[in-house]
């Protein structure tokens, strides 16, 4: 699990600043959008029937239909497997944009904020109305919050025919993917907004910090070239940044850009729409990422609210460019200069891990895997060990066997794991149960996995001299001289 990690979003913009952020448009005046005003606007609408991010196509449909009256909802098409594709369209103005999410079935984040924004649109005889006026005259808003709902009902990124639908945007080979194109076709966007979810493991490169949100004004063509429309984007998404910085700072992203002729985001630009990436990242603490949808919320109504005021045209692409790059080199536990035994030799090795989530029908679980060894210098930890003068040891399965894990405490699991027992075996129970205990549970085995190569699980024990030190159990670290409240709730060894 994460570390719990919270900085305060009430910050306050300044006149001074809001004027510098929103210049005066020949056409419209700018309201004072200040950080405290986005948050009160999210908290005054979030959606409280959505709470986690795998909720299904069905939980979903209730919080599209009840705003029937204030938008105009479509049925746009249906999936592989017959599920409703549906758009929600709000406001009379000139400038159309387009906004689409869970393209991708696991990918969520971006459709729990679309919901809370659909709340606040609809809402009235709060301090926002003034700023509703504004964005219904100015704009025309076109969503479509869940593209892939068989993907979605089984929280998995591809569809129910196993096709990225990010890659068929030229092809059509998915009906969810000629609904998206027809779409876009028919509303003719000035502006598009891309919504995904993207690994925890990003990080803002050369730093430690995760990528929480990551951006991108995707290219056209193979040379990456700028022209109006992708331009605009690229204003647009300075602007956005300039609102991040607020909110997480460092913890921005730029997206690769590197051109991908059968991609959505790439071709829309390719289209004629400027088009705008999010993708939400890592935020420690945020396992079922309520934060980031809060930012999702705050940042997608900051947006909308430049497009509207055209406050955009205030940035250049040179901002863009300045945000700085992703990386991919972030791993939930990095242990250092560990002792490995080869051919009766010791070898001093770092050891790279990462936790996976693995979808089950009891929800999911997280399991641990060895992603890499050796100099493992470029890469930072969620957390980190220095292992100098540590070797490591097989641990060994307990030879009693219990009746039920309910037989066990976490003080004994303790105490068994510092005399160098990893596993224990019960009688009754499940033979892969939830369990809320910081060793593996064994029912129809008498072995388990471990090891400290790539791919191998990371179920191993360290020692300093003849004591066992820490435990490393499905790539969870465990000090055993000061062992921490340990969460192994929702993981099956």
């Amino acid at each position: 699990m994460y570390f719990q990690w919270r900085k305060p979003l009430l910050l306050v913009l300044g006149w001074a600043a809001l004027l510098t952020a929103y210049p005066l448009s020949s056409q419209t005046l700018p309201l004072p959008l200040s950080v405290e005003n986005l948050e009160a606007a999210y908290l005054l609408h979030q959606e409280p029937a959505l709470t986690h991010r795998r909720f299904t196509h069905a939980e979903l449909q209730p919080l599209i239909q009840k705003h029937a009256n204030s938008f105009s909802v479509r049925e746009l098409g249906q999936s592989v497997l017959g599920k409703t594709i549906s758009s929600l369209t709000w406001g009379s103005g000139p400038t159309r944009v387009m906004l689409w999410s869970q393209m991708h079935g696991n990918e969520s984040t971006a459709t729990m904020a679309l919901v809370d924004l659909f709340n606040f649109l609809e809402g009235q005889g709060d301090e926002f109305d003034e700023l509703r006026k504004l964005l219904h005259s100015q704009l025309q808003l076109k969503f479509i919050p869940m593209v892939n709902p068989d993907g979605a009902d089984a929280f998995k990124r591809r569809n129910a025919l196993d096709i990225d639908l990010n890659r068929d945007a030229i092809s059509l080979i998915s009906p969810e993917s000629a609904v998206l194109k027809n779409a876009r076709d028919e509303f003719e966007p000035m502006f598009g907004f891309n919504l995904h979810d993207q690994q925890i493991y990003y990080n803002v490169a050369p730093t430690p910090k995760q990528a929480t949100i990551s951006l991108l004004a995707p290219a056209y063509n193979e040379a990456t070239e700028i022209n109006d429309v992708r331009s605009r984007a690229m204003q647009t998404i300075a602007g956005m940044n300039q609102l991040l910085q607020e909110l997480i700072p460092g913890q921005v992203g730029k997206y690769d850009d590197a051109f991908e002729p059968r991609a959505f985001g790439d071709n829309m630009q390719k289209w004629g729409t400027s088009t705008i990436l999010i993708e939400s990242g890592g935020y420690l603490g945020d396992t079922e990422k309520q934060e980031i949808r809060k930012i999702n919320f705050m940042v997608l109504l900051h947006a909308l609210h430049g497009i509207a005021t055209k406050s955009y045209l205030n940035y250049s692409t040179d901002d863009y460019f300045a945000i700085p790059d992703n990386g991919f080199q972030l791993m939930d536990l990095l242990i250092e200069e560990v002792q490995v035994p080869m051919q009766g030799k010791w070898y001093p090795i770092d050891i790279a891990i990462r936790r996976r989530e693995v979808e089950s029908n009891k929800g999911y679980f997280l399991t641990g895997s060895v992603e890499d060894l050796g100099d493992m210098q470029v890469f930072f930890g969620f957390e980190t060990l220095d292992a100098s003068g540590l070797k490591y040891k097989e641990g060994k399965v307990y030879p009693n066997v219990f009746e039920s894990i309910k037989d066990l405490s976490e003080e004994k699991a303790l105490e068994l794991l510092r005399q160098g027992f990893l596993a224990v075996k019960v009688r009754s129970g499940e033979p892969r149960q939830v369990h809320g205990l910081p060793l593996l549970v064994l029912k129809s085995t008498t072995t388990f996995s471990g090891g400290w190569t790539s791919g191998a699980a990371p179920n191993f024990l360290l020692t300093q001299g003849e004591e066992v030190r820490y435990a490393v159990v499905n790539g969870y670290l465990i000090d055993l001289k000061q062992p921490k409240v340990q969460e192994m709730r929702n993981r099956i060894y």
